[in-house]
């Protein structure tokens, strides 16, 4: 039977939750921290990625750029290539974007205004309210998917996490829930119960600290809960993708700023067209794209890379340069490089698929 009701036994339940996140969190590098560089960087790191590819990640990246000065002054191509395969890299330009904003409008001083850093950009509600409330305690519920899971199973709320609407609902209960005194430590717990014990599947119930204030664990249906709404399948683009070299070099391009992957480089591709081989749509993506005229062409390799809403299938090709002058269609950038020069470009992960085919000679 259900002891007690959430809402009516709030004080245990934060007692509870807190208690147990004080004895068996995990370990990590920006746990106990209260310098708000060194946490947003984390958090930002951690929206839409795992911990554990998360901590490598933010050790290099505060050993280059250990406080929001060095971030600002960093080209963004650093930034980017530090980043380069933890994905999402509009997070990487808006964090470097948000640190000049900071460097140049409140003198290097991060705002202790939830309002204020709420403006910069990249910062959403959630990274608003974690890093005001892990920094400077301030009492902001942080709502991410790991807490809604935690609040859809406690309450039996059966709005679809997925729905935009739902928003609202969560953030009020989150809200109510809060504890005033400690709300970083707070919210952090509550992240840590739904990533470590409040799991998508196969949750460990018994082991949970406040399952006597969970209405999903006493009526055991946890598995039913969130409830989402079903999404369409994932697309899958066939992409043809040509490597020209030039004598030892071969040409990358850079991607606009803004968009998928904004800022990175690659070799030209485009999406194979309906009535053409993938052979046929590289020599036109050569021509549409930098407006050269190539020779040779071979087949090397074909990858495939999932990203968040839709799949790709990469036909890889090398030729050779034949004629004409760059002229750029598309890609903000482009460079004539030595193969062993590539690692120094930020570069998506599907092209680092294919990165040891290719000629070094």
């Amino acid at each position: 039977m259900l002891k007690q009701h959430v809402s009516k036994s709030q004080p245990e339940f934060r007692d509870a939750l807190l208690a147990w996140f004080k004895k068996y969190q995990r370990t990590m590098p920006w746990r106990g921290l209260h310098d708000p560089y060194l946490i947003w960087v984390s958090e930002v790191m951690l929206q839409q990625t795992q911990v554990k590819k998360v901590v490598a990640y933010y050790e290099r990246f505060i050993k280059r750029f250990p406080d929001v000065q060095q971030l600002a002054d960093a080209p963004l191509q650093d930034v980017l290539k530090l980043w380069e395969g933890l994905g999402y890299y509009a997070r990487a330009r808006n964090l470097h974007k948000a640190a000049q904003c900071v460097v140049d409008e409140f003198d290097g001083e991060i705002p202790r205004d939830y309002a204020t850093f709420k403006k910069l950009p990249g910062v959403g509600d959630y990274s608003a309210a974690a890093v005001q409330s892990i920094a400077f305690n301030a009492p902001y519920a942080a709502v991410d998917g790991n807490i809604k899971r935690v609040l859809a199973r406690l309450y039996l709320i059966d709005t679809p996490i997925n729905e935009t609407s739902s928003a609202k609902l969560f953030q009020q209960k989150a809200d109510d829930l809060l504890d005033q005194e400690e709300p970083g430590l707070f919210n952090q717990a509550m992240m840590e119960l739904g990533a470590t014990v409040c799991r998508p599947q196969s949750p460990t119930c018994l082991a949970c600290p406040v399952n006597q204030f969970c209405k999903a664990f006493h009526a055991a249906c946890q598995d039913k809960f969130p409830r989402r709404i079903k999404t369409a399948k994932v697309p899958e683009h066939h992409i043809a993708a040509g490597v020209i070299y030039k004598e030892s070099k071969v040409l990358i391009v850079q991607r606009p700023l803004n968009g998928l992957l904004g800022g990175l480089w690659e070799f030209p591709n485009e999406q194979i067209g309906e009535s053409e081989t993938a052979e046929q749509a590289c020599i036109r993506c050569i021509t549409d794209i930098v407006n050269l005229s190539v020779t040779n062409l071979k087949s090397l390799t074909r990858v495939r890379h999932a990203f968040t809403h839709f799949k790709i299938v990469v036909d890889v090709f090398e030729c050779e340069y034949q004629s004409g002058e760059v002229v750029l269609n598309g890609p903000i950038d482009a460079k004539w490089v030595e193969v062993a020069a590539l690692q120094d470009y930020p570069l998506p992960r599907a092209t680092h698929k294919f990165l040891d085919k290719l000629n070094h000679t």
